[in-house]
């Protein structure tokens, strides 16, 4: 609910030709208005969140609804920052998440035009909304229109197999997505958070499902008028399709896991060795920590991380691009000192052999 002050700015030319207009009049009024300092805003504090979803939906994109405290972000921040520290050495740009603007984004900023007002006759001629509706006809090309879209499926829903699955995780039917969501918490809540080990938690789901089916199946056909489909006996059979599309896959993950082996064994790709690195220690951090919390972590995931990637996929493509660029210098560098040493040393020793 932070209040800022915009200056649309043609607003600040008029006030240039208000302070020339008053400088120029001499007396009593340009003996006040000179070696003065003014703000000049549009007089017109609004919540800064709330002028750039104007922006935004001018542009034709959605008013941003996620709203993250900055105390939260600020953390964030602060890790970033120290990031860039480590990382300035080798080329890293200067990220956009730092304290500073996440101080200047959650302050406010408003300013007192009255001063410029008495003295120099200034108000403004154009009003915030129509300097916003100018503002927006001016960058008509970043509308929402004229981005480019998408050919086909995303990466992600690629990734996830592109069936029932892919469209629950990516919220592709809310409905679907918010039931299954439910009941992964529900069953977390009377299972997981109860106590229960791993074992005795399958076995209670077990018995609920052979409570059920049983109960099920010893319904009548007909309950006042409404029709009970009775569950049969092919759903629970794994056709010989099936079995083999399974094997298939087990044998097709397994082979890559092999090839990631003989990969690393020769030592020549240090961009799989870094992910594979990194995976072993976030799945070795993953093990530490309680099944109950790996678990929720797991549903949080599921339904956000997979959502947030699809989204901003080429944003967040672009920053494992940069880290892998990052990457690349850091083991090079050393090579190109020592190539450019030893070619500084060569010239030295030439020069020496042409002296008389």
């Amino acid at each position: 609910n932070n209040m800022y002050d915009f200056t649309y700015v043609e607003n600040v030319a008029h006030a240039h030709i208000c302070a020339e207009r008053a400088l120029a009049s001499k007396g009593e009024v340009a003996e006040k208005a000179s070696g003065q300092a003014y703000f000049i805003t549009n007089m017109e504090p609004i919540k800064f969140w709330e002028f750039l979803s104007l922006i935004l939906e001018g542009l034709g994109y959605e008013r941003p609804r996620i709203k993250i405290p900055a105390v939260l972000m600020m953390p964030i921040a602060h890790l970033v920052e120290f990031m860039y520290k480590l990382c300035e050495p080798y080329g890293m740009k200067v990220p956009q998440l730092t304290p500073s603007r996440i101080r200047l984004l959650s302050c406010n900023r408003t300013f007192n035009c009255s001063k410029a007002k008495d003295r120099l006759g200034y108000t403004p001629i154009v009003s915030l909304q129509e300097g916003i509706e100018r503002t927006i006809e001016s960058y008509s090309h970043l509308r929402a229109e004229h981005q480019p879209k998408r050919d086909g499926q995303s990466k992600m829903h690629i990734y996830l197999g592109g069936g029932k699955v892919a469209d629950i995780l990516l919220w592709r039917d809310k409905k679907q997505s918010f039931t299954t969501a439910l009941i992964l918490l529900a069953f977390y809540n009377n299972f997981l958070a109860s106590g229960y080990t791993v074992l005795a938690t399958f076995s209670k789901l077990i018995l609920m499902v052979a409570v059920f089916l049983y109960i099920h199946a010893n319904l009548p056909q007909n309950i006042f008028g409404c029709v009970i489909e009775k569950v049969p006996v092919s759903a629970f059979h794994c056709s010989e399709e099936k079995s083999r599309i399974a094997v298939h896959s087990a044998v097709s993950v397994w082979n890559s896991l092999v090839r990631v082996l003989k990969s690393l064994c020769q030592g020549n790709d240090w961009s799989l060795f870094l992910k594979v690195a990194t995976t072993l220690v976030f799945v070795s951090f993953l093990g530490a920590l309680p099944f109950q919390q790996l678990f929720l972590a797991g549903i949080l995931f599921s339904f956000m991380g997979f959502y947030i990637y699809e989204k901003k996929e080429e944003e967040i493509d672009m920053l494992f691009d940069k880290a892998t660029l990052y990457g690349t210098q850091i083991k090079y560098e050393p090579a190109m000192s020592e190539r450019n040493q030893r070619i500084h040393l060569l010239t030295i020793s030439l020069k020496h052999a042409h002296l008389p």
